[in-house]
């Protein structure tokens, strides 16, 4: 059952930022409430104590798309839905938009919140890897004016980020990837449908001479938190590829999931699969840079 709570409609960002100041301990944000409403009927220990949920869908900044010659910036309140269905992040983040069309059911993608996904920062968040590899930064709103944070730092661990009391995400910046960048998304799940995350995986390339540039490798539900492999990438930046190589960078990630996970019930299967399925993804990116050379 859900508390008796009073929600809070600001027609203003620094309206938003002042009641969550003045109220620190009794407020929380509501965006499209797919997570926070199951917690307040589950009485999760993580929404005890709340009185007011602000509601921010009266603030029309939040859900512009804003695209220049450098990046596409998204409001923080960009539904799933809206992502799947606007043609620059279909053209210019695909695996960002193929992550989105995963998520829950049509009516969850209907409102749940691209933002609220990673600032929940459930292992499962099927946004976070896309995010990753594609360099997304974070623009947050406080007290003290606007900030801006890479993704990567913003997310701790399970359930924790660098959100402060009383601030507000605002927007995401995705710097637009070159077009020499192939990549690819991956989700295993329980069912096909409907599914929590298993096992998540992005992966963006830059190949030039069959070898390869940059490289971006990230995971999700199975490390704690989506994690990008920065010391993976570095090692096999600038390799020739090949087979051989594609398997060595899958077994190499799973032992630095591993490494961070510690040896748990679940390693026995999630580790060979996630090795397994990374070397597949990688050789569909490598076998679609053929094809569009």
């Amino acid at each position: 059952m859900i508390p008796e709570l009073e929600i809070i409609k600001p027609f203003s960002l620094e309206e938003a930022v002042d009641f969550l100041n003045d109220h620190p301990a009794e407020a929380r944000i509501i965006a499209g409430g797919t997570d926070i409403i199951p917690g307040l009927m589950q009485g999760s220990k993580r929404f005890t104590g709340i009185k007011y949920l602000v509601d921010l869908q009266q603030i029309d900044e939040l859900k512009e798309i804003i695209a220049d010659s450098e990046n596409i910036t998204i409001g923080a309140l960009l539904t799933f839905s809206q992502m799947i269905n606007n043609d620059s992040l279909k053209n210019n983040f695909p695996l960002l938009v193929k992550s989105a069309s995963t998520v829950g059911s049509v009516q969850i993608r209907n409102r749940a919140t691209v933002a609220g996904n990673f600032i929940n920062n459930a292992p499962c968040a099927d946004s976070v890897p896309p995010l990753l590899v594609y360099n997304a930064k974070i623009k947050l709103l406080g007290v003290n004016g606007n900030y801006e944070m890479p993704l990567s730092d913003f997310l701790i661990k399970p359930y924790f980020t660098r959100l402060k009391t009383g601030e507000i995400v605002t927007q995401i910046i995705l710097p637009k990837p070159k077009k020499e960048f192939i990549g690819d998304f991956y989700k295993l799940g329980r069912r096909r449908g409907v599914a929590i995350s298993r096992i998540t995986l992005a992966a963006l390339i830059q190949i030039e001479d069959n070898k390869l540039g940059e490289i971006r490798l990230a995971s999700g539900a199975v490390s704690p938190i989506g994690m990008r492999f920065f010391d993976l990438e570095q090692k096999y930046s600038g390799s020739v590829i090949s087979d051989k190589l594609l398997k060595n960078i899958s077994s190499d990630l799973g032992k630095e999931i591993l490494k961070v996970t510690g040896l748990r019930w679940s390693s026995e299967y999630k580790v060979p699969v996630t090795q397994q399925a990374m070397y597949l993804l990688l050789e569909r990116i490598c076998s679609a840079h053929k094809q569009v050379k």
